[in-house]
């Protein structure tokens, strides 16, 4: 087995920054001192250097996420030459169709939202899960499916236990009914979930393929069931196969 090495003080930095991450609100020391069990010295050190960066923000009794990381995490869309054209694509989705547009990349069994361009409507009516970098169990998500498609049988299941989590009483949870699930999105090219991540939401997608840089990337949209009829359906899932198409044409 090859080794792997460790350095340290960039393991307990990214244990700080993963914590703040996770957070979604400020973070005191004192909290990241007992989950990361530095010492407040060592601590203060590592928040000091990482605020200097700003890679974090000292935000009133704590910490959170700086606008340097930030900057640094939009790096990786423009290194796959994908913002651009996720934007100008997804802009046009959103001026036929009104609903929000997503991008995601595969990572492990889980899909990473890395964009998103939002609809025009000024009231939410389902509460959206596609904060960029959040994540999501691939195997109960649109976006998900749509990237475990692209993958044979044999990688999914070296990928997914027999059993699965559900997320909501509507999740898949065994894997062998998720297989049959993605021959047909193979077959069809597109994927499709109706609440299995959020009640009331219905989401669409379509792989769009792998990128330069070697990561597989999905595009999506996420619709409040109540705005939905076998009309609208058809429209919003000819529009979300056609731009993953557009997009592919760039990679």
């Amino acid at each position: 087995m090859e080794k792997t090495y460790d350095v340290p003080a960039l393991r307990r930095a990214g244990d700080i920054l993963g914590a703040l991450a996770a957070a979604g609100k400020s973070v005191r020391a004192a909290s990241l001192a007992q989950s990361s069990g530095l010492s407040r010295s060592t601590l203060y050190l590592m928040l000091e250097t990482l605020a200097r960066m700003q890679w974090i923000e000292k935000r009133d009794d704590g910490y959170v996420i700086g606008v340097g990381l930030f900057e640094l995490g939009n790096a990786y869309v423009r290194h796959d030459t994908l913002q651009a054209a996720f934007r100008d694509g997804a802009g046009a989705f959103i001026h036929q169709h009104n609903e929000v547009v997503q991008l995601a990349v595969l990572d492990g069994t889980q899909v990473v939202y890395v964009a998103r361009e939002d609809a025009h409507r000024l009231v939410r009516l389902v509460r959206l899960v596609s904060d960029l970098g959040s994540r999501l169990p691939a195997h109960c998500c649109a976006l998900g499916k749509a990237l475990l498609a692209g993958l044979s049988d044999d990688a999914v299941i070296e990928r997914l236990p027999e059993r699965l989590e559900a997320v909501t009483p509507r999740t898949i949870t065994r894997r062998a009914a998720l297989l049959r699930e993605l021959a047909a999105i193979r077959a069809s090219g597109l994927a499709i979930e109706r609440e299995e991540v959020a009640e009331g939401l219905a989401c669409f997608a379509a792989y769009v393929g792998t990128t330069p840089a070697g990561n597989r990337v999905a595009v999506s949209t996420s619709v409040p069931v109540g705005r939905l009829d076998a009309k609208r359906e058809k429209q919003i899932s000819i529009g979300i196969v056609q731009l993953a198409e557009q997009l592919c044409g760039v990679l």
